[in-house]
């Protein structure tokens, strides 16, 4: 697997983020995660945004990690929020989420992110073990969907 840096609206990152909002949309059934997102919140230092691709360089799976400040949504100083974990469904099952997730902790860590949150939902059981498994502890709800029974929130001190 090679992991790349890639911007937010990079095609592939695009491509990827299509196929996640389909799989919210299978899971949840609405139009997918409505948080807004600009690509700039993915530019480092203050965020980073990763691909996996595999040996045909086929783009099987992303995640990113934006800097929050404590504000209304319930962020906290310092927080690096975790985004658009995903790994295409052929491709499950074999680390890839855990090492993206580990270079994205690694690095929100080096650019002075105190704390890793995410925010996830009970209809993904795969997403809240890998966390658990990773960590992440359940923590006061935040974000945009802070106030959805479906929302499951977590954080990981960096």
């Amino acid at each position: 697997m090679n992991i790349r840096r890639v911007s937010f609206d990079h095609p592939d990152a695009v491509k990827l983020s299509d196929e996640v909002q389909a799989e919210y949309h299978l899971r949840y059934g609405d139009g997918g995660d409505a948080t807004e997102l600009d690509p700039t919140m993915f530019e480092p230092p203050s965020g980073l945004y990763l691909i996996a691709y595999d040996e045909h360089m086929r783009p099987v799976a992303t995640g990113g990690w934006r800097g929050q400040e404590q504000n209304e949504d319930g962020y906290l100083d310092g927080d690096a929020e975790l985004k658009r974990m995903f790994v295409i469904a052929e491709m499950r099952g074999r680390g890839l989420a855990r090492r993206i997730l580990a270079a994205l902790e690694e690095d929100a860590r080096a650019a002075g992110r105190t704390r890793m949150v995410l925010e996830t939902g009970s209809k993904q059981p795969e997403a809240v073990a890998l966390y658990a498994s990773s960590g992440y502890e359940p923590c006061t709800k935040f974000g945009y969907y802070r106030h959805h029974e479906l929302s499951l929130c977590f954080a990981k001190p960096l």
